[in-house]
């Protein structure tokens, strides 16, 4: 059966680890789940009988506490079963709360954020070195940009002129202790972007369209220098109550909230 990544049906995956873990950070998977929906259905290249195979291009999800939002993709894909699913982050099981090498289809082990960017340009960096034509994707939070060890990869990223190297930036405007702009200030992204020599635009990061052309575009410019895709996003969308709402970082769902939000996201067509 072809996998379907429709972002409701991925949503609701995600609910349902949630409350088989008693587990948190809905909000930023949920932030996530149009970026990744479009990666796995439109751009990234896999084989979808082996996660492993040598000719696949790379997710880096360094925010990595966002994983249930991958699992999701990663279960459509028939890379997880069920059984990972009903036992989410319970004692024993595979899946744990933050992204991890050893599960099939992920390609870093992150949550400690900062370095998930440093890796995703070294595969980068070894396929143009090989010519391989494979692309690496990289999914950074815009919290996680407070780090310095993002700076140091994206300097480097343009001095070696990784073009098969996109950066993308959820950009939901909270980190866990606040907002953003609150905890640290970070101006105009896309300048910055562009001052460290990306190719940089800027999406609302739940538009599909909008996504995939974003990263047609970006994709297409040949010219030796990384990309950057800011993607405006919404901590928590598509459940009313977990939007814009930063408790959702680490708010557990209860059963009347959790009937609650499967039924939104039933009847939701994003």
């Amino acid at each position: 059966m072809k996998p379907s990544f429709e972002p409701s049906a991925l949503r609701k995956t995600v609910v349902e680890m949630a409350c088989a873990g008693n587990a948190v950070h809905l909000g930023c998977a949920f932030s996530i789940t149009e970026l990744l929906s479009c990666l796995y259905a439109s751009h990234l290249r896999y084989d979808e009988s082996d996660p492993d195979s040598a000719s696949r291009d790379y997710l880096v999800l360094s925010k990595g506490h966002g994983v249930m939002a991958q699992y999701a993709c990663l279960y459509e894909l028939g890379w997880l079963n069920r059984q990972d699913i009903d036992e989410y982050f319970h004692d024993g099981s595979r899946l744990k709360g933050l992204s991890d090498a050893h599960i099939p289809g992920c390609e870093v082990t992150s949550g400690t954020l900062g370095h998930g960017l440093s890796v995703g340009v070294g595969l980068a960096l070894a396929a143009a070195r090989r010519n391989t034509g494979q692309r690496c994707y990289a999914i950074v939070g815009d919290g996680e940009m407070n780090e310095g060890g993002i700076w140091e990869a994206m300097l480097f990223a343009a001095h070696t002129k990784l073009d098969n190297l996109m950066v993308i930036v959820d950009k939901n405007g909270f980190q866990a202790m606040g907002p953003t702009d609150e905890v640290m200030k970070l101006g105009d992204l896309e300048a910055k972007f562009s001052a460290f020599d990306f190719d940089t635009l800027s999406i609302d990061g739940h538009d599909m369209a909008a996504i995939s052309s974003a990263i047609e575009k970006l994709n297409a410019m040949k010219n030796g220098r990384p990309k950057a895709l800011i993607a405006r996003t919404v901590k928590g969308k598509g459940v009313s109550f977990m939007e814009n709402v930063n408790a959702w970082h680490y708010s557990r769902l209860t059963p009347e909230l959790r009937a609650q939000a499967m039924q939104e996201l039933e009847g939701s067509k994003a």
